[in-house]
């Protein structure tokens, strides 16, 4: 797997140019590439949402587009519309900013929920139909999202289904006193996304994408990653846990920090390390759960203690 790290570490590197000191949540969003997934990103203003969708779309030179959701928008203004053409009588498609390869959806929680909507199929199915004529999407294709999770007025909480179409969901923080000061100096003169440059090419992205695919992954492993998606269905203070999709998640996602660590096989740190930004969005707590503050990463952490974790030898040769 040492072509999937040089892929990772390359694109990394070349991305802390711009989010200085965020390195966990790069390699998730790496991670999430890898799995031909789409990204939540829920943080407050100003940390570096936006940016670290550019950056990406940059280092590996791909078209990029950006949706600024409002209240006013609707369904067309995403994936598009025919236009009755007046010279030759017939209607032509007119794409929308969903037909790029990384889409940026700033403020995704703004927007009603007939406009959410209308990036499920393009999500899921990696298309958009309009007027009964469905649109291919390029490949590679990733959906990043950002959230503010303070404010509340003038918001539409994404529904369960749209949530659970995002692979991972990732909160950048506040930098270090130290890397803010690296931040004042990079942009003295200019932003350092303007001389940013490409180091992976779409080919590149394409076969990586493959590669974590053949990641060996134990068949103890297998069960360790179904029982964990299976107790936040019986957690008692939850009131709807991951679905299948959450376990398949962790198997995808293990796999590609597998390989970006140079591992050929997954191992139980892998799938610890991926829990709580695989599934903390899948999971609607309980009203009881609401009134002791208690939140989904607490959840997981719980689980994660009390799954036994598989031991032995997990390498293919095993």
């Amino acid at each position: 797997m040492t072509n999937v790290q040089d892929f990772s570490d390359k694109l990394i590197t070349n991305i802390e140019e711009v989010i200085v000191g965020k390195r966990d949540t790069l390699e998730l969003s790496v991670i999430t590439l890898l799995c031909q997934g789409h990204l939540l990103i829920e943080d407050v203003p100003g940390v570096g949402k936006t940016m670290l969708a550019r950056s990406v779309a940059r280092s590996i030179g791909c078209t990029f587009s950006r949706i600024q959701f409002t209240p006013d928008m609707l369904p067309s203004d995403v994936t598009g519309v025919s236009i009755y053409n007046q010279a030759n009588r017939e209607f032509e498609f007119r794409s929308g900013p969903i037909m790029a390869q990384i889409v940026l959806t700033d403020e995704i929680n703004r927007a009603t929920p007939k406009t959410q909507a209308a990036l499920l199929e393009a999500m899921e199915e990696r298309q958009v139909t309009v007027d009964g004529v469905t649109h291919f999407l390029p490949k590679p294709f990733m959906v990043m999202a950002t959230q503010n999770p303070i404010e509340y007025e003038g918001t539409f909480p994404l529904p369960e289904a749209q949530l659970d179409r995002f692979l991972l969901r990732v909160r950048l923080g506040y930098p270090g006193s130290m890397n803010e000061i690296k931040i004042l100096e990079r942009q003295q003169f200019q932003h350092p996304i303007e001389s940013l440059g490409k180091v992976i090419t779409e080919e590149e992205v394409l076969e990586a994408q493959e590669e974590v695919k053949k990641v060996y992954v134990a068949p103890a492993l297998k069960s360790y990653m179904v029982e964990i998606t299976r107790r936040t269905r019986d957690f008692p203070d939850v009131y709807l846990g991951a679905s299948p999709r959450g376990s398949l998640t962790l198997f995808r996602t293990s796999q590609s920090r597998a390989a970006i660590f140079g591992r050929e096989f997954v191992l139980p740190d892998d799938v610890k390390a991926l829990a709580e930004s695989a599934l903390c969005h899948r999971i609607i707590l309980g009203p009881a759960a609401r009134l002791r503050d208690m939140d989904a990463a607490e959840v997981i952490g719980e689980i994660l203690n009390s799954v036994p974790v598989p031991g032995g030898d997990l390498s293919k040769d095993a």
